[in-house]
């Protein structure tokens, strides 16, 4: 099939929540917070890239990934660069990216160990719509009260750096050698390609659009390209197959896509620029 659903898994994290929304359902009040829902690619494949959703109740670790380089250092298949797409975002809430001035590894370290690195992030206020691109080595955390779309590398590497008293491991060693301890410096921005077709990120090793049209466009993929489509607001569909707001479909080659008004839907693929291929129009 060219339109793969994917399934989902989700994950508890004390940090999560129970009212989730987004075409998915709450969980009930004995049961434990979700704070991510992955969507599983099908057993046998091996993708580059992963979605995920997160529902954020309290702060994150203060966190940092590796680049692919740094990552094959330590046996891993690649490093992780990701975007958020910031769905939903309570009054006050905020994001940090990067450091409010150039810090050494050493200070980063010390910062780190008695916690003053909580006033050294350069913490943000989000609101819906806002769309952010990290480049690996970006010293990062995210808010409470934050819901979000991520698109990222394939790959399960987290070096927490500060993680506010919780019992937790930190990563210190790893995470210091690969941080960047630097005001970060947003180098996404958004464009039309097309009536209807906006890049939110292009980046070093994904893109993600962002589809708005009325009607039924044709998509055509390259031959062995993966693409992947993430509904999120209005009905849709592919391939004449109902799409759904908290789904996560896999496309391969040639699809059509249909929105009605009003519909907005992700379309995300590997690479540094947007394909030329598709939607033909």
């Amino acid at each position: 099939m060219t339109a793969t659903r994917l399934s989902t898994i989700s994950v508890e994290k004390p940090w999560g929540r129970r009212d989730l929304g987004f075409g998915f359902p709450d969980v009930a009040a004995d049961g434990a917070p979700i704070g991510e829902i992955w969507f599983e690619t099908p057993p046998g494949n091996t993708h580059d890239l992963m979605v995920k959703y997160l529902f954020t109740s309290e702060r994150l670790s203060i966190q940092v990934h590796p680049s692919d380089a740094q990552a094959r250092e330590r046996g891993l298949p690649c490093g992780k660069e990701e975007a958020w797409i910031i769905l939903a975002a309570e009054p006050g809430a905020t994001i940090a990216m990067g450091t409010t001035r150039s810090v050494s590894s050493d200070e980063l370290r010390a910062a780190t160990l008695d916690g003053s690195i909580e006033a050294l992030m350069d913490w943000k206020p989000v609101s819906p719509g806002g769309v952010f691109y990290l480049p690996a080595g970006t010293v990062h955390a995210i808010g409470a009260g934050i819901t979000l779309i991520e698109v990222q590398q394939n790959v399960d590497v987290t070096y927490r750096l500060y993680d506010y008293g919780r019992p937790r491991e930190l990563h210190l060693d790893d995470g210091i050698a690969v941080s960047r301890g630097e005001p970060f410096i947003c180098q996404n921005g958004g464009f039309e390609l097309a009536d209807g077709r906006a890049v939110l990120v292009s980046g070093r090793k994904f893109v993600v659009e962002k589809w708005t049209w009325d009607g039924t466009r044709s998509i055509e993929l390259p031959i062995g390209a993966l693409a992947w489509l993430i509904p999120m607001v209005g009905h849709a569909e592919v391939s004449e197959q109902d799409i759904l707001p908290g789904e996560c479909w896999e496309i391969r080659r040639n699809v059509d896509v249909m929105l009605s008004p009003g519909a907005e839907i992700l379309f995300a693929y590997s690479g540094p620029s947007p394909l030329p291929l598709f939607p033909a129009t």
